[in-house]
């Protein structure tokens, strides 16, 4: 049986060129699909807002589009 493997999202946190701490959401293609919008004054507040997503957006509902 062949396998095919799907590589998972993956948070990616980086400093900003001013300092600020941000977090991205790449998908498995390496694609962005969600950034903190926000920067933060240190890795933790960044670290925060990653676990913030992943706790609350399984549990996420969806607007009509209208």
């Amino acid at each position: 049986m062949v396998r095919s493997e799907t590589a998972a999202a993956k948070f990616e946190p980086y400093q900003s060129s001013n300092g600020e701490f941000r977090w991205r959401l790449k998908s498995g293609n390496g694609q962005i699909i969600a950034t903190s919008g926000e920067g933060h004054t240190s890795k933790a507040g960044a670290a925060n807002g990653i676990e913030a997503v992943k706790r609350d957006a399984g549990a996420a509902t969806t607007d009509d589009l209208t």
